[in-house]
């Protein structure tokens, strides 16, 4: 797992900053989204416990959805300018669900 992308990511989070991802999909095409990054984590469904780039995929059609990356598909992650609010994307989190530690007050 490339660091250098997880400090990218962790600081996305932080900052409260979208993210520009480039990325592989499983057929094999390249695809660049913006993303609200929430988590690198296991995917809690899969049964083999990888971690992943957990994201909110806002380009997507034909409405934003969740979008889990292994870090193999990954080619670039890149902080925009544009911020968001998290109250705004996460409305189903449980108390302290997160691996990256962020200040996201009573979603932290």
């Amino acid at each position: 797992m490339d660091k250098q992308m997880q400090l990218i990511f962790a600081a996305a989070i932080q900052q409260r900053r979208l993210l520009r991802v480039e990325f592989t999909t499983r057929s094999g095409e390249e695809r660049s989204r913006r993303c609200v990054p929430l988590d690198l984590a296991p995917s809690e469904r899969a049964k083999i416990k990888f971690y992943k780039y957990h994201m909110w995929d806002l380009d997507s059609e034909p409405r934003p959805h969740f979008l889990s990356l292994s870090p193999e598909q990954v080619i670039q992650l890149e902080i925009t300018t544009e911020p968001f609010i998290p109250e705004q994307i996460v409305t189903w989190t449980r108390k302290n669900p997160w691996t990256i530690i962020r200040d996201w007050g009573s979603l932290s």
